[in-house]
Formats: structure tokens, C-alpha cells, sequence
């Protein structure tokens, strides 16, 4: 945020800090309602959906025997996972971590088959192609969410995909080849389906654990400040939402450390009126006067007026009668305000309202003749009250 606009902001809302910051504490409270975890829910399942294809599974291979034909050697190959789609889904969170479970799921699959048998006369062999329709699966997994060492951590532990029916087209082949077929390999497609699935739904959380990994502890605001943005301590999850806190104070960019006199203020939480929200943000107020604080030691709250809305009041001839001695002495001479905040802005949030406190000095500059000339210097003190 850019200075200026950091002033306006505080102006508008911006308590003076207490007592020892502590470890554990956040600043910054998110809550995620069960809407929001089921807009959440949404965006994975999608995720996974579109990245569970396609899937090659392995050959598999039987010797079976058939009535009236005898022993019949079976290859399934090229083996292949089309399509997923999901029937229903819901997401549940509380002690055991976060449980999303989708179920009326269906499946395309393709692949080859092969067989042969020996006759006392000769060998007897065919091939062809094969689609496959899986239904009835479903899909759990539980998610476990942790702090470690100032990130969210994601793991994942327990999960699980369970095929209720397959269902073979053959392209080619005899009738009793087709029943011979579903009959020995029924219960191993299904099994390859479901270790498959498992292992491409590991593999995705452990990718999004890496991602959030790499989510930094620190977000620059611009060449002044950064904002921490380090977890604090591990998410407390309910039977329909999660609450995280972070850190959430200013920083100065030059390396000089922060203040470490920041001390979370416990209060009744604020419920938002209106429908339902996915998600809601609370900020402690020690979040704002972390910033004014960086802003004020690095010198950044300071501005030069040179342009206005009314132009005529940036010339001496618009302070004619206000400070007739100015126009007298300097008739017709443009003006610039050199507005700066004297002491760290403090803001004070209570139950019922927001207290703000601004001292700041307006040093009047007239331009003459090319020369800049300081010719008065007013203290102004902005006390604002928010209900």
C-alpha cells in the first residue's frame, strides 16, 4: 500500500502496544465456514478430477477354465483410465482433520484383449479391444492441516477408492469368452482401478502440500514494508469450519527488526449479518499500528501538495483574506503544503467503535521568484471516532 494511501486508510480507522509479543500469537484470524470449504471442495475435486487422466494401469495376465474349452491362457493390455466423473460429494471437518468423500462415481476405460488354448487338433487364438464402464465408485480421503515451522502444512491421512461394479463391451470374441472374461477379471480390473486412483490422489496432496510449501512467509507491499504472513499455530477445524492465524504485522524491508511489544487483544468475536459468507477475515488492531510504525520510521509519511481540486487555494491570492500578510508580502506567489506526520499514528479498536489519533505538522512553502520560502508551520491534531 502506498503511503499516501496508508495515510487515508488510518485517518479513517487507525492503540498504543502494551506488553510482550508471544510466539503463538495471530493477528490475523481467517475463518472458512462450511461454505467456504465446500467452494474449496469444488475447486479440488475438479483439480483431481481433470488430473486422474488419463491412467495406464498394468497388464494383467490368467490362465482360466472355461467349460467346454479348457484351459484358456487371458491377457488384458493396454489397460487404460479415460474419463472420471463424480456423481455427489461433501467435505466434514472436526478432530479426525477434513474429509471430503465423493461417491456415484463412473468411469471410461478402454483396453486389448488376447487369448489362446491348445485343442488336440491346434492352437486356437484371438484378440480384439474391450471398453469397460466402472460405477458405483467412491472416493474418501481425510486431510490432515498443520503449522510447521510457520507454513501450513497438508497430509494426507486416510484414504481410499472403492469400485461397486464393472461393466465389459467387447469388440469382437465368442460368447463364452465374454462371460469367461468378466467372470476372472471382474475383481482384478476393479482392484487395479482403485489401487490406481489411490496412488494419482496420494501423489496430487503430496504436490499440494509442496505447493503450499512454497507459499512465502513474508508478501512485500512495497519498497517500505512486507507483511508477515507466517502461521502461528495449527488450524482448529469444528464440524463445519476452520480457523487459522497468522501473524499478520508489518515488517520493514530494510531488515531493521519489528517491534516485538505487540500483544493480542482478546474480544467477543464480531458475527457478519446477511447471508452466510465462505469466508471471513479479522484483523487485530495491532495489525494497522505495525504499519504506521514501519511507515513512520522509515520517514514515508510525509507529502508535498502542490496539486489540488481548487487550484486557487495553492496561491497566495487564495489566502488574501485568511493571512493578509501573506498576500501582502507575497502578492500572486504559488504555494505548496508540506504536510508530515509529527508521531506514529495509533489506532484503538474497541467492542462499539474505532479510535484514531493523528498528529501531524502543515508547513506552508511559498514559491518565489524560484526560491522556496517556509512561512508558516501548523500542528494538527485528527481525532477521529467510528461506530
Amino acid at each position: 500500500m502506498a503511503p499516501a494511501a496508508l495515510f487515508i486508510v488510518l485517518a479513517l480507522f487507525s492503540v498504543p502496544t502494551d506488553a510482550q509479543i508471544k510466539s503463538d500469537e495471530g493477528f490475523i484470524s481467517v475463518f472458512i465456514s462450511s461454505k467456504g470449504l465446500g467452494f474449496v471442495k469444488d475447486l479440488l475435486m475438479h483439480k483431481a478430477v481433470s488430473s486422474l487422466t488419463p491412467i495406464e494401469l498394468q497388464p494383467i495376465e490368467k490362465i482360466v477354465k472355461i467349460p467346454l474349452v479348457g484351459q484358456v491362457d487371458i491377457l488384458l493390455s493396454n489397460i487404460t483410465i479415460l474419463s472420471v466423473g463424480v456423481g455427489t460429494s461433501y467435505v466434514s471437518s472436526g478432530g479426525a482433520g477434513v474429509v471430503i468423500v465423493a461417491s456415484g462415481g463412473t468411469a471410461n476405460m478402454s483396453m486389448n484383449w488376447k487369448y489362446s488354448y491348445d485343442t488336440w487338433l491346434f492352437p486356437i487364438s484371438d484378440k480384439g479391444a474391450a471398453s469397460v464402464q466402472v460405477e458405483g465408485m467412491a472416493m474418501e480421503l481425510t486431510l490432515g492441516l498443520k503449522d510447521q515451522n510457520g507454513t501450513l502444512s497438508l497430509s494426507l491421512l486416510d484414504w481410499g477408492c472403492f469400485v461397486k461394479d464393472i461393466f465389459v463391451k467387447l469388440d469382437g470374441g465368442a460368447t463364452w469368452f465374454y462371460q469367461g472374461l468378466v467372470d476372472a477379471f471382474k475383481e482384478q480390473i476393479a482392484s487395479a482401478v482403485e489401487d490406481s486412483v489411490s496412488k494419482r490422489i496420494r501423489e496430487g496432496i503430496i504436490k499440494l502440500d509442496s505447493l503450499l510449501q512454497s507459499v512465502p512467509k513474508e508478501i512485500p507491499v512495497d519498497h517500505v514494508a512486507a507483511l508477515n504472513v507466517t502461521f502461528v499455530k495449527d488450524p482448529v477445524s469444528s464440524n463445519s469450519s476452520i480457523d487459522f492465524e497468522i501473524n499478520g504485522l508489518f515488517t520493514a524491508k530494510d531488515g531493521i527488526p519489528a517491534p516485538n511489544n505487540y500483544h493480542k487483544k482478546h474480544r467477543a468475536p464480531v458475527s457478519c449479518t446477511g447471508p452466510a459468507k465462505m469466508i471471513e477475515i479479522s484483523l487485530d488492531e495491532n495489525v494497522f499500528n505495525s504499519a504506521t510504525s514501519v511507515y513512520f520510521k522509515a520517514d514515508s509519511m510525509s507529502w508535498i501538495v502542490n496539486k489540488m481540486p481548487d487550484q486557487s487555494l495553492l496561491n497566495t491570492a487564495g489566502w488574501k483574506y485568511i493571512v493578509p500578510q501573506l498576500y501582502n508580502q507575497y502578492p500572486d506567489d504559488g504555494v505548496n503544503l508540506n504536510i508530515s506526520v509529527s508521531s506514529q499514528p495509533m489506532l484503538r479498536i474497541a467492542d462499539d467503535k474505532v479510535d484514531t489519533t493523528i498528529y501531524s505538522d502543515m508547513i506552508i512553502d511559498v514559491l518565489d521568484s524560484g526560491e522556496v520560502i517556509q512561512v508558516a508551520c501548523i500542528s494538527l491534531v485528527s481525532l477521529r471516532e467510528e461506530k
